[in-house]
């Protein structure tokens, strides 16, 4: 490649990136507000990562049948995406600028396809809606959620030793960080969910049924298998309350079972805090803050009945996602201030 050609590629690499710091501006104030705080280094990586997972998403959830595509097409097309994400991949360019940034990310850190597949065969499943059984659960939050943390960790680990043991921690604390956000996700959208889409994404469990945070991690280690679950890159997950039990999921969630998924979602958000510990300090606000985030989201679920969780969207004001952002700075705010963070790039 000459120098003028390689200029040429760079710049549409440039747009490209514009191109998906768009998507997640548009899409998530959360995720937006979380990735200000990354440094140069790897934000625009994380960004890309989102934008593709946010465009596969948006073809499956409703955008690609509004714009007139019935079922079979709309498979066509998350399988024309799954494919060209993959020649993006193994060429380094694509014509579509939010695959475009998505493979330069994945080129340059290391993302390889077969953390990538399983995303898109949980976005599959979202093409055939229904009720999933437990062991479907795990495949799909495996997929569709805890993989993008998997996406994630060599981004942020760019440039920067781990032993193994440290990465085993990692790994789980990756996977928990992204199930955590997946699960409050589910139960923040029971309303959309099981109205417009029809789909049932957590069981209906009672308070004796073994999804409690007492569980510890001897019963958990081995639960993501057990049910189905895809195995970790690291090794199985630690700190997992037991998985509900077997069974189809068409009966609503009852307000037990709310109870009994708080318990799980924070018992993965303690899990990703002992990963959160071993990050690069340089990446640590950020991910603590959308850790913080989620937390005040889960709280805000855990105190609202499950009846109404069908009628209504929780979320968390403005002022107070700015204060949580605060708080995960003033939490580690060296690396901010060493020249790493450019706020008027963010």
């Amino acid at each position: 490649m000459t120098a003028p050609d390689a200029a040429r590629l760079a710049l549409y690499t440039r747009a490209a990136r514009v191109a998906a710091d768009g998507v997640i501006r548009s899409y998530s104030t959360s995720f937006g507000l979380a990735t200000a705080l990354l440094p140069d280094r790897c934000r625009d990586h994380v960004r890309a990562v989102y934008a593709m997972v946010r465009v596969a998403d948006e073809i499956v959830d409703g955008v690609a049948a509004e714009a007139g595509l019935d079922a079979d097409a709309q498979r066509a097309a998350l399988d024309a995406y799954e494919a060209a994400t993959y020649e993006a991949m193994a060429t380094g360019f694509a014509a579509d600028l939010v695959l475009h940034a998505f493979a330069a990310t994945a080129r340059a850190c290391g993302i390889t396809r077969d953390v990538v597949e399983p995303f898109f065969a949980s976005m599959r499943m979202d093409l055939d809606p229904r009720s999933l059984t437990p062991a479907e659960q795990a495949r799909y939050v495996y997929g569709s959620a805890e993989v993008v943390g998997l996406m994630c960790l060599p981004i942020y680990l760019d440039g920067h030793r781990v032993s193994d043991g440290e990465h085993a921690v990692l790994v789980r604390g990756a996977r928990a960080l992204g199930a955590a956000f997946q699960n409050v996700n589910f139960l923040r959208d029971l309303a959309d969910d099981a109205g417009r889409l029809g789909r049932g994404y957590l069981p209906a469990v009672g308070e004796g049924n073994g999804a409690g945070a007492g569980a510890g991690a001897g019963a958990g280690a081995g639960a993501g298998a057990a049910h189905g679950g895809a195995p970790s890159a690291g090794g199985a997950r630690a700190g997992r309350p037991d998985e509900p039990p077997d069974g189809p999921l068409d009966a609503p969630l009852d307000e037990a079972g709310k109870r009994a998924w708080v318990r799980r979602i924070r018992a993965d958000l303690r899990t990703a805090d002992e990963g959160l510990a071993l990050l690069p300090a340089d990446v640590r606000p950020a991910v603590r803050a959308a850790r913080l985030l989620f937390g005040e989201l889960t709280a805000r679920i855990a105190a609202t009945p499950v009846h109404e969780l069908y009628r209504e969207r929780v979320s968390v004001p403005t002022p107070v996602k700015l204060r949580l952002v605060a708080r995960a700075v003033l939490a580690d705010p060296a690396p901010l201030l060493d020249g790493g963070w450019h706020p008027w790039r963010a």
